[in-house]
């Protein structure tokens, strides 16, 4: 299993415990052209889509309602979150946190469910492997002992066998006292069987960006234009030099409890930093050039030239592991992506419902 959290890509790759480890340009061209200049001449605020109910009554617990609205969806600094584009989505329910590890826990003594780091690896899946080194695990960020090429993400990612969503930093550790903190090494496939038991769904990558921008059309940041308003840091991620220091100046070196931070003007809470959140999207880096304007669902399938053959879903959000210095993909535009039956110790989700 390899992971990699930067400016450039965000993904996580299919686990395997020995592996921490022409024509169409002019096009392309002219599509984003088109779309920087469209994006240039049009409105900066959040507006109402005209097929967006108002809020359907009362809201279900824990969840805050996401207006409909038309809105710039992507980020221009980024290769796969380009071109910035024009989209509008229907109003939604969406969780005002992230789902937290109790929560998780009602969940799993509802169901008797097992999640994928839980289970032990099919040989099937993993040819050439020796069955004695299959053994049920995750990948666990460790900070290194000082400076270090940021070229090797193995150096700080290991895959650490009995690492699971209750033993987030491997065996010895457990989740006692951290109720309220939000649950990881949850795959794509654990996300949505919590999300069908709670009667509910994982958002479209659309969803997640109209509810991360907060009615802030435009701005860099999911709070405003500003990094630091006021000298305080807004959100969850890392300060100081990665991956060896964190000076924690934001109050956490790990992920924090969920509603650490201030709401967005939504109600909703850490949709920038903490952990990464899965999206019910299939992940494309070319998928913007061709996206529908209209409640966008995602691609019919999974393409990412970085890993060939393995298909992944988004994630957004960035986590506490991002960097000025390495990764900024906590930004409202920016995209991740993961092989979705591999869980990590700053991968998350939240869930919506429709409005209707």
């Amino acid at each position: 299993m390899s992971r990699r959290d930067d400016k450039r890509h965000h993904t996580t790759r299919r686990v395997t415990p020995r592996r921490l480890a022409g024509a169409a340009a002019v096009v392309v061209a002219l599509l984003l052209v088109t779309a920087l200049v469209a994006q240039k001449n049009g409105a900066a605020s959040t507006k109402p889509a005209a097929t967006a109910p108002p809020q359907p009554g009362t809201a279900p617990e824990g969840m805050a309602w996401v207006p409909g609205g038309t809105f710039w969806m992507g980020d221009n600094d980024f290769p796969d979150a380009r071109p910035v584009h024009q989209v509008s989505v229907d109003g939604f329910w969406m969780d005002k946190t992230e789902v937290t590890n109790a929560q998780f826990g009602r969940f799993v003594r509802a169901t008797g469910y097992v999640t994928v780091a839980e289970r032990t690896p099919d040989p099937k899946d993993f040819p050439g492997v020796p069955p004695s080194d299959l053994k049920p695990g995750s990948i666990v960020f460790t900070p290194t002992a000082g400076p270090v090429a940021l070229d090797d993400i193995s150096q700080w990612w290991r895959y650490v066998p009995g690492a699971d969503w209750r033993h987030p930093e491997g065996p010895g550790s457990d989740t006692n006292g951290n109720d309220n903190d939000p649950v990881v090494h949850v795959c794509w496939d654990d996300a949505v069987a919590y999300a069908k038991w709670a009667g509910k769904r994982l958002p479209t990558e659309a969803e997640w960006e109209l509810a991360a921008r907060g009615g802030l059309d435009h701005a860099e940041y999911a709070w405003g234009p500003e990094q630091k308003p006021g000298g305080k840091w807004p959100a969850n991620v890392w300060q100081g030099r990665f991956p060896g220091e964190n000076t924690a100046e934001d109050g956490y070196p790990r992920a924090a409890p969920v509603g650490s931070f201030p709401p967005n003007a939504f109600g909703i809470y850490d949709l920038a930093g903490n952990v990464w959140e899965w999206c019910a999207d299939w992940y494309r880096p070319d998928y913007y050039l061709t996206s529908p304007k209209q409640n966008p669902q995602g691609p019919n399938d999974s393409v990412d030239p970085t890993e060939p053959g393995v298909p992944k879903r988004v994630q957004r959000g960035g986590s506490f592991l991002c960097s000025d210095s390495y990764c900024v993909r906590y930004r409202p535009g920016a995209r991740g992506k993961g092989e979705v039956t591999s869980g990590a110790s700053h991968l998350g989700f939240r869930c919506v419902k429709s409005g209707r």
